[in-house]
């Protein structure tokens, strides 16, 4: 008679090494934000520990920077035109290249996807150097303009919503917009009620992660601002080059609390866990 052996994923002890497991790899990836946060509060301008106080100056002195402030503002701004620009035209790229199939989509698809693949301060050089000349060509200043870095920052975040949109949009049976089309909808009528409404979680997720990914950039935007245009992360760092204090901690954890519960929120209508 053979002798059957317990499975190994069924011993009681090997669920509680899991959950150790889980729980030590989330604490690895949240200690970074844990020690900002605290590093915020400290009362000394330079970092000791352990500190010798708490406090919320920081966070005061956070506020009064006009430098932060207005790059604050012109991150929101940038972030929030690009991630809805970027979830338009995403989106159509997605649906005429999965639903359309035409010679050379494999090419088409590889371009709009290749910056995702190349280093950020490539692409911020790369396009610095075509402004240049097309600046050169059109007689008209591009580098340092609020549009140009619009623009850059629309290039950068088309791909997510394009790799999000076409990985979803794969997955949806055609049979439903022909059902609504031998039903008399039109083409149109057949994409917003019923191809759209299927897409809803990519489409917010592309929209989300477009959002972090301009509000976050640096090395994009290192060589394309202008006066007036300074986003926060490059605010930061010219910050950083005479101060080294914790304002840039106090700083930090208000883009972790506003993008945190950005993500929450949006998890609460739609389950970003469906499509990342």
């Amino acid at each position: 008679m053979p002798i059957s052996f317990p499975s190994f994923d069924k011993l009681p002890w090997t669920t509680y090494v899991h959950r150790i497991v889980v729980i030590l790899v989330y604490a690895f990836m949240l200690c970074p934000l844990f020690f900002v946060i605290w590093l915020s509060f400290f009362q000394d301008a330079i970092l000791t520990f352990p500190p010798s106080g708490y406090t919320w100056k920081w966070y005061v002195n956070a506020w009064e920077n006009s430098a932060f402030l207005d790059g604050l503002i012109v991150s929101l701004q940038v972030a929030s035109i690009s991630a809805i620009i970027s979830v338009i035209l995403g989106l159509a790229a997605a649906l005429g290249l999965v639903r359309y199939r035409f010679k050379g989509a494999g090419a088409v698809n590889t371009l709009l996807l290749s910056p995702l693949l190349i280093p950020g301060i490539i692409i911020g050089v790369a396009i610095y150097l075509f402004y240049i000349q097309a600046e050169n060509t059109l007689d008209t200043d591009i580098v340092g303009t609020y549009g140009g870095l619009l623009l850059a920052h629309i290039c950068l975040t088309i791909p997510w919503t394009v790799r999000l949109v076409t990985a979803n949009l794969m997955g949806v049976d055609p049979a439903l917009e022909e059902a609504a089309r031998n039903l008399g909808a039109s083409a149109l009528k057949a994409l917003l009620f019923v191809t759209l409404p299927v897409l809803r979680p990519a489409i917010v997720a592309a929209a989300l992660f477009s959002f972090i990914i301009s509000f976050e950039n640096l090395e994009l935007s290192l060589s394309l601002v202008g006066p007036g245009s300074t986003t926060l992360p490059i605010a930061i760092m010219q910050y950083l080059e005479f101060n080294l204090d914790p304002t840039l901690a106090a700083v930090s954890t208000v883009q972790i609390v506003l993008l945190g519960a950005a993500m929450l929120i949006t998890d609460r209508y739609v389950k970003l866990s469906q499509v990342v």
